[in-house]
Formats: C-alpha cells, sequence, structure tokens
C-alpha cells in the first residue's frame, strides 16, 4: 500500500471508514454494519472489515456511529446554579449511576435563566441525547421544559409542576418531623421554629412537618407556628435573640438551615443560655463543614441528595429503557444526631 501523505503538522491524517471498506474491498454500507456488529453481514466479512480497520488504526467517530443507532450512550444534564451547595452531590450522584451503566454525561449550567435553559435543551437534543436530567437550585416546583415528547426527562430537586412528568425531590416535611420529634424526644416542651424565606417550598414545608409533630404532642410551639425569615447567620442570632429574652423557658429550637442553626447557637451563648443542656438546637442539610466547625457540633437532618441523585439518574435509565415512573417522587431524609 501506498504510504499515507502527511500534512503541515507532520502527522498523519485519520484513516475513515471509507478507507476500511477501500482495504477490506466492501461498501461504506457494509464495513459500517460490520463494525457496529449488525446482523446480515456475512462472518467472514465481518473478520475483513474488523482486520482493516485494526491495520488502519481506524477509531470510530462517534456521532458518525451515532448515526446508525437508536442510542447515542449520552445524557443531558442540566443544573440552574453550578455553584449551588445543592446541585454538586445531587449531580455526582446521578453520575456515580450513569457511570455504572457506562453512559456518558453532557452537563450544562443554564445560571438559573429560562431562555439560556431552553437553548441548551435544544443544544443537547442536537447532539441526540438519550434523555435529559434536569437538576433545579431550590425545592420550589418549575414548569416544564419543553422536549420533544419521545426524549425522556427526570426533574430532581426541584419537582416538575405537571404530574405526568418524573420528579424526584426530598421530603422535607418529613425533614420538619424528623427536627421536632428529635427535640420532643429529648424532653423538650418549650420549641420554637426559626425558620427560612417563606417563598421557598422547603421553608413552607419543614414549617408544615414541625407543625405536624407539635400538634400530635399537644404542645404549641413558641413565638408561633412559624418565625419566617432569611437564610442566614444574622437571621438567626436576632430571632434567637429576642426569643431567649421573650421566653425565659425556652429550651428548644428548630432552625430552618444550618446556617440558621448557627447563628442561633452564637446568640444563646451570648444570651447566656447553654447549648444543649438548657436549649437544644436541630438544623437542616447536614452541611459538613458548618455542622462540624459548630460549637456544639450540630444535629441536623441530611437531605441525602447523593442519593436523591442516584435514585433519579436510575429513573431515567429506565425511562430510556422504556420503564418510565411518572409522577412526584418524594424521598427520604435522615436526621444525623450530634452534640447541639
Amino acid at each position: 500500500m501506498a504510504e499515507q501523505q502527511r500534512g503541515d503538522t507532520g502527522a498523519l491524517p485519520k484513516s475513515t471508514l471509507a478507507d476500511v471498506a477501500r482495504l477490506a474491498g466492501v461498501s461504506i454500507a457494509t464495513a459500517s454494519k460490520a463494525l457496529n456488529k449488525k446482523t446480515h453481514v456475512r462472518e467472514e466479512t465481518r473478520r475483513r472489515v474488523e482486520e482493516a480497520a485494526s491495520s488502519l488504526d481506524f477509531t470510530p467517530n462517534f456521532f458518525a456511529k451515532a448515526l446508525n443507532s437508536t442510542r447515542t450512550n449520552t445524557i443531558g444534564m442540566i443544573t440552574s446554579d453550578l455553584d449551588n451547595r445543592f446541585v454538586l452531590p445531587i449531580l455526582l450522584g446521578a453520575e456515580d449511576a450513569f457511570g455504572s451503566g457506562s453512559l456518558s454525561v453532557l452537563l450544562a449550567d443554564a445560571r438559573d435563566d429560562v431562555l439560556r435553559e431552553q437553548l441548551l435543551v435544544q443544544t443537547l437534543l442536537t447532539r441526540r441525547v438519550d434523555g435529559l436530567l434536569i437538576v433545579g437550585r431550590t425545592t420550589n416546583s418549575r414548569p416544564p421544559a419543553t422536549v420533544p415528547g419521545d426524549v425522556p426527562v427526570v426533574y430532581v430537586y426541584a419537582p416538575s409542576d405537571d404530574d405526568a412528568d418524573t420528579s424526584f425531590t426530598p421530603d422535607n416535611v418529613m425533614a420538619g418531623r424528623l427536627a421536632a420529634e428529635r427535640l420532643l424526644k429529648a424532653g423538650r416542651t418549650r420549641i420554637a421554629l426559626v425558620n427560612g424565606e417563606a417563598s421557598y417550598a422547603a421553608a413552607r414545608d419543614r414549617a408544615e412537618g414541625v407543625a405536624q409533630a407539635m400538634e400530635e404532642a399537644r404542645i404549641p410551639l413558641v413565638g408561633g407556628k412559624s418565625l419566617f425569615g432569611q437564610w442566614g447567620e444574622g437571621w438567626g442570632r436576632d430571632c434567637a435573640r429576642l426569643l431567649a429574652s421573650a421566653h425565659s423557658d425556652l429550651d428548644g429550637i428548630v432552625a430552618g438551615s444550618d446556617h440558621i442553626a448557627r447563628g442561633v447557637i452564637d446568640a444563646l451563648r451570648e444570651e447566656g443560655r447553654r447549648v444543649p443542656d438548657d436549649v437544644s438546637v436541630v438544623g437542616f442539610d447536614n452541611w459538613d463543614i458548618l455542622v462540624r466547625e459548630s460549637r456544639p457540633p450540630l444535629t441536623s437532618v441530611d437531605m441525602n441528595l447523593d442519593d436523591l441523585g442516584r435514585s433519579a439518574a436510575q429513573a431515567l435509565v429506565d425511562a430510556i429503557d422504556g420503564r418510565p415512573r411518572t409522577g412526584r417522587h418524594v424521598e427520604p431524609v435522615r436526621l444525623v444526631v450530634r452534640e447541639s
């Protein structure tokens, strides 16, 4: 065979499927079918094509190969906020699940922009992804993305507001119950809820769970059903300071997040209240850097975000395989007990 000509860079040009077909003495279509393990290709022909491909160091083009298959073994993942601390563990859990099935993942960040998300959806569809996993930045419901009906889509963390879609979200109502029940089990009876922003479904759901547990115990919440505020230590400090001044018998606080809980603990210490001797505190999210560095270490409800991502990813794989699971799936959470 004549020596291949080198380009200006000195590198040999890559062999093409046409080169393989020519060397094997078959058509391009037959070469493609042989390399893609299609039926109706004689075994002798298949071996000849494979030997030709090997001798030419032929590497199939991924997208050209995809044209001959109904699957690309590629999943599109779109997040609304890649910097959001809740998103990363979901993505890692999902990627673990996809990786176990040898699926490739194309990740895109919509940056909480509806138009950008739609453009990314279209871009991923042109790459012929087998399905889409769309990850929200909050647990507030969202409108469905515009996606062709034959492309499976699973929403995770932020559920679709269409029950015909498939969504996975953590059980924030159960999270609220677990937090309140932990304080009640510890013998606390004068419990307040220092919550986050009322515009967040997570805050409202956690308040509902706390209220359920308190009502079942026939114990009223100190200061009202839920003291909504901001997601930060400053709000936790301010609210806890007011509660401690107004209620000398306060002995338990459910904080709407670990950030709020850190502020609560600081304020209680400043007011001369010992944690947990005088007032016990429980937070939410189990954010490692906050709960372990807190003094004392903070008891918190873990939202199991890795497992949430894995469950959503498995549901997407099942849908691609023709076994869809529609509706909103509320996934379990767990309480992690520490010294607070």
